[in-house]
């Protein structure tokens, strides 16, 4: 049951995102951008937290879910350190997902040829 709900509101997440591409004027970088505030403001009200555990991957994968992440950094680091948490918790929590973003991005460059449009 619990990859059914994950598939569901994973899918959610992703069809509001086609919906807002296909039927609005935003593009798709401020949609994105739009994911990971809704996730950070989400998870200041202590709500993700419980979508995540219900939903699993289906929460924590989309773009929502790092949203929540870099909050749930910066929560922690804020706990530890004072203010200057907020520098450092969101990028802490984060480091090993944008690690692997810049290590596969940069082997796809490698090993494909960039084409003209």
């Amino acid at each position: 049951m619990e990859y059914i709900w994950a598939f569901l509101i994973g899918g959610l997440l992703c069809a509001i995102g086609q919906v807002l591409i296909d039927y609005t004027k935003l593009t798709p970088a401020r949609i994105l951008v739009a994911y990971v505030v809704c996730g950070v403001i989400i998870s200041a009200f202590g709500w993700y937290k419980p979508l995540v555990e219900f939903a699993g991957g289906g929460a924590s994968v989309p773009l929502t879910g790092f949203g929540h992440l870099l909050a749930e950094g910066i929560r922690k680091a804020v706990d530890e350190k004072g203010f200057l948490g907020v520098f450092t918790g969101g990028l802490t929590s984060a480091a090993g997902g944008i690690t692997a973003a810049l290590i596969f991005g940069l082997l796809a460059s490698l090993v494909f040829k960039q084409k003209d449009k």
